[in-house]
């Protein structure tokens, strides 16, 4: 049996350095922008960021490697590449968005908790990695197989990053990814995204232009549209901000209603928890007098998160319930378009899905798949599956299980990858959302449970 005296205070004494370490990556900004230079695919923030990360993990001793500007690899241990343990975290973010009471890139510690966009996806735990994979070194323990941490820049907005991995180095078999929670994911939903387009009605209320969401994966919290009108379009979005219950302002100024409406950020895949900005607007406009496409989509979409009104509701008992969430709208005076972000069970077929749809829509609006992929499964029974539960169980005493998510990580980019950490069961869920925050508790027991991961997967 491992004694883990010596991992422990090796652990111990890398507390204060690693947390540091995560607060000084989170200060620096790395949303995905243009290329500009050379190995900058993603634009200069990320290659500042990956520059940072780079020199932390060659400071520590690992043999390090920079990917061309699309990822970062640093390795410990001997083996073979194919047979090494990954760990696959991101430092690139999803932008800060609203409704922040903290400063988003000042990773201040607050009542225990730091916060900043990127403490908790991803880079919150990739640093944890990082010195879970330095206090194993430090601590001499003998691996039978390399363990790579492999740090990306492009998990939010498609992983481009790790197909130009794949086709440039070599990517291990098996691993996790960092990126979600506990106690193991070992199935991911498939996700495809939809565009519903459609027209203006000839009679009611004019739209001059509702244009909100940056990101297909996170929800808006704030939504502004404009329309034609006057004091009664004022009064009638003040009332059915009042019926729904949520804030809603209203104000004319020559000919043109600007309303706003406040809802709450998050992530696409976990709708429920959110309160979809779009969604709300989409049903004042159609209570003001909107009509044709806009009205459409309040009824087809609207605040819904299972796609229940596009008939494609359903769910499998291995990965639970279809998730579809309007997280972009572009709609001007001449045309509507609207992308949904859907995350779909194991037993789901896409391309039914879509006849479904237009079915259902009956020529009201249009329904098109732009992208999609499949869901990714591992068993239970395997070997990493195993090590895994077994570390969280020996840190936090509680008993592991395997569960399913709609949010994709990089964990699909391996054979034989899944989710691991970093939020733990019955916490609250800041992926995405303002105030995002990493406790400093926790952080500090996510580097002893990856800690004991590597040890458990990994010792000779």
């Amino acid at each position: 049996m491992m004694d883990y005296q010596k991992l422990d205070l090796c652990l111990e004494s890398y507390y204060e350095e690693a947390l540091e370490t995560m607060r000084r990556w989170v200060r620096q900004p790395s949303v995905k922008m243009p290329a500009e230079a050379e190995n900058a695919p993603f634009g200069p923030d990320n290659r500042k960021m990956l520059d940072i990360a780079i020199a932390d993990a060659a400071k520590l001793g690992f043999d390090v490697k920079d990917i061309d500007g699309y990822a970062a690899q640093a390795d410990m241990g001997e083996g073979e590449d194919l047979d090494a343990l990954a760990i696959l975290g991101h430092m690139d973010i999803v932008p800060v968005g609203d409704g922040w009471t903290q400063d988003p890139y000042g990773a201040d510690i607050v009542d225990g908790k730091v916060y900043g966009r990127g403490t908790s996806d991803d880079k919150g735990y990739v640093a944890c990695a990082l010195y879970a994979m330095a206090a194993v070194k430090k601590a001499g323990i003998p691996l039978k197989r390399k363990v790579r941490l492999i740090m990306g820049c492009d998990e939010e907005t498609g992983m481009e990053d790790m197909r130009y991995y794949r086709q440039h180095a070599t990517m291990p078999r098996m691993g996790f990814s960092p990126d979600a929670s506990y106690p193991v994911i070992n199935i991911e939903k498939g996700g495809c995204v939809i565009k519903l387009s459609g027209t203006h009605a000839q009679d009611g209320v004019k739209l001059k232009r509702f244009y909100q969401g940056e990101r297909i994966n996170v929800i808006p919290g704030n939504a502004t549209a404009e329309v034609y009108g006057g004091d009664a379009e004022v009064e009638k979005a003040l009332e059915v901000g009042k019926k729904l219950g949520v804030p809603v302002e209203a104000k004319c100024e020559n000919g043109v209603v600007t309303i706003t409406t406040v809802g709450k950020t998050g992530h696409a895949a976990m709708g429920e928890e959110a309160r979809n900005a779009i969604g709300q607007m989409l049903i004042i406009l159609r209570h003001v007098g909107v009509k044709g496409a806009i009205a459409e989509l309040s009824h087809f979409v609207g605040m819904t998160y299972y796609g229940e009104n596009l008939g494609i509701a359903m769910e499998d008992r291995m990965s639970g319930k279809l998730t579809c969430s309007l997280d972009i709208i572009r709609a001007d005076e001449e045309k509507v378009e609207a992308l949904c972000d859907i995350r779909y069970p194991l037993l789901y077929n896409p391309q039914i899905g879509i006849k479904v749809m237009n079915m259902t829509l009956a020529g009201k609006l249009n329904a098109e798949m732009l992208g999609e992929h499949g869901p990714h499964f591992v068993s239970e029974n395997s070997e990493l599956v195993k090590g895994l539960l077994s570390a969280y169980e020996e840190v936090t005493g509680e008993k592991g299980y395997t569960i399913a998510i709609g949010g994709g990580t990089y964990a699909r980019t391996m054979e034989e990858g899944v989710a691991f950490g970093g939020l733990f069961p019955g916490q609250e869920e800041m992926a995405h959302q303002a105030d995002e925050y990493i406790g400093v508790e926790d952080f500090y027991r996510n580097m002893k449970i990856f800690a004991y991961a590597i040890v458990r997967l990994c010792a000779a």
